[in-house]
């Protein structure tokens, strides 16, 4: 089965089944998804910005998934995965994507960015389409992040929480599951795990383009920075 040559991506997920234990007691009410962010919500803002470019684009749920797919079905959503009690990679290995042999755009639910997504894909094709490319980001005081080490070709060799470099991950990826499932025999359930298993096996490629902008609503303290 031979990698679609797409020069756009076409398919995108928005990680939402986490419980945003760091947005408690505002997470005992809502999912960590549907935090809000000026008139709209974390997710509503991300599809919105993604269906610019991207057609089709599915959610994983699983916290408070009753309340998130009711909010999700008045936006642009091709499809809602539920990962309930899985890890959030359990995806790639156990559902149809598995034989999706073309670039995914992953995004974690929390991430408030303005993308190129075009010139996105014409970098993932520079690196030869590759299992994953990270999409790195400038590191901002506040937000955790981990950070990222590469080598000449971009290939990463470490991910840290501890030792700093000048770049760290945006919780961004552009993945091939098809190629993930010929390289990783056995389901990986959780993606720092799946990254640290492809960095072994010099896998994972750091993207060449960063977001425009970018911010991360991962704790209260920076859900109220953002609707400022």
């Amino acid at each position: 089965m031979k990698t679609i040559k797409n020069k756009k991506i076409k398919h995108a997920i928005i990680l939402a089944a986490g419980r945003g234990m760091r947005l408690k007691p505002f997470s005992n009410f809502l999912p960590k998804a549907m935090m809000p962010l000026y008139e709209t919500s974390l997710i509503a803002n991300g599809i919105k910005q993604i269906s610019k470019s991207i057609p089709y684009i599915s959610i994983t749920v699983g916290y408070k998934k009753k309340e998130l797919v009711e909010h999700v079905l008045e936006h642009n959503i091709h499809s809602i995965i539920n990962t309930e009690g899985m890890g959030n990679s359990w995806w790639i290995f156990n559902t149809i994507y598995k034989y999706i042999n073309e670039p995914v755009l992953v995004m974690t639910c929390d991430n408030i960015t303005n993308l190129n997504y075009n010139l996105l894909s014409k970098n993932y094709l520079k690196y030869n389409s590759p299992p994953i490319m990270l999409i790195g980001v400038d590191p901002i005081e506040g937000i955790e992040g981990d950070f990222i080490f590469s080598d000449k070709k971009n290939t990463i060799t470490k991910l840290s929480r501890k030792r700093k470099s000048l770049i760290y991950s945006s919780g961004i990826q552009v993945i091939n599951p098809y190629k993930i499932n010929k390289i990783i025999k056995r389901p990986v359930n959780d993606f720092n795990k799946l990254w640290n298993k492809l960095i072994k096996k010099k896998q994972i490629i750091l993207s060449d383009v960063k977001p425009i902008n970018w911010f991360s609503v991962d704790n209260l303290e920076n859900l109220v920075k953002i609707n400022k």
